[in-house]
């Protein structure tokens, strides 16, 4: 399953309408999918993934649980600061196995791809508060330009992203742009999808 970083939607915790939610925003243009569930249960967060791998046709990726994302069969993992080091969940994960890390800095990335990252997210770009209280300042899309001169792997912008400044992170670097509230803050499928294309135009237009 190739990996295409356009368009990262991360779920805000789990509930029954989950798979619908997730493939609303995959009809509207996401190509991946990071699974976010902060305090759910180890067994519901595997129930949850194993259920988005087996319904949908985009990498499904755990945030957080690499032991979670490797049972339930799910593409990848993205760690961030506080959990396990990229480099030892690389030395556990099979080949093609995705592992993303989180970066604030240019340093912070390229530390991240000698460790064997297979993309690196950034941020925050923007006030991100409205989704995650405990986001870091925003640091602007002049970070994405530092970035993207210090790696080769993909880049995903992160933090405060909605379609009106999408495309800013795109044209300072990043390959792609990782939200919750721009696609999910909205529980009805149709709208989720409109979302998600709304962003994925406004981020990439026709010719991107």
């Amino acid at each position: 399953m190739e990996f295409d970083p356009r368009v990262m939607v991360l779920t805000d915790g789990l509930g029954d309408d989950l798979v619908e939610r997730v493939l609303a925003a995959i009809r509207g243009g996401a190509t991946c999918v990071q699974l976010r569930a902060k305090g759910a249960s180890a067994r519901a967060i595997h129930s949850a993934a194993v259920a988005l791998v087996a319904a949908t046709r985009v990498p499904i990726l755990v945030n957080d649980r690499l032991d979670i994302a490797l049972a339930a069969g799910a593409a990848g993992v993205h760690l961030g600061p506080a959990d396990l080091p990229v480099e030892a969940a690389r030395a556990l994960s099979p080949p093609g196995f995705l592992v993303g890390g989180s970066a604030g800095s240019a340093e912070a990335a390229r530390a991240l791809e000698a460790a064997g990252a297979s993309y690196v997210g950034v941020g925050a770009i923007f006030d991100a508060h409205g989704s995650k209280p405990d986001a870091s300042a925003p640091r602007g899309p002049d970070v994405l330009r530092a970035v993207r001169r210090a790696v080769q792997i993909p880049i995903v912008a992160i933090g405060g992203i909605e379609c009106h400044n999408a495309a800013l992170c795109i044209d300072a670097g990043a390959h792609g742009v990782a939200v919750i509230r721009a696609v999910f803050e909205d529980r009805e499928p149709a709208r989720i999808q409109a979302r998600a294309r709304a962003l994925r135009d406004s981020a990439f237009g026709g010719t991107r």
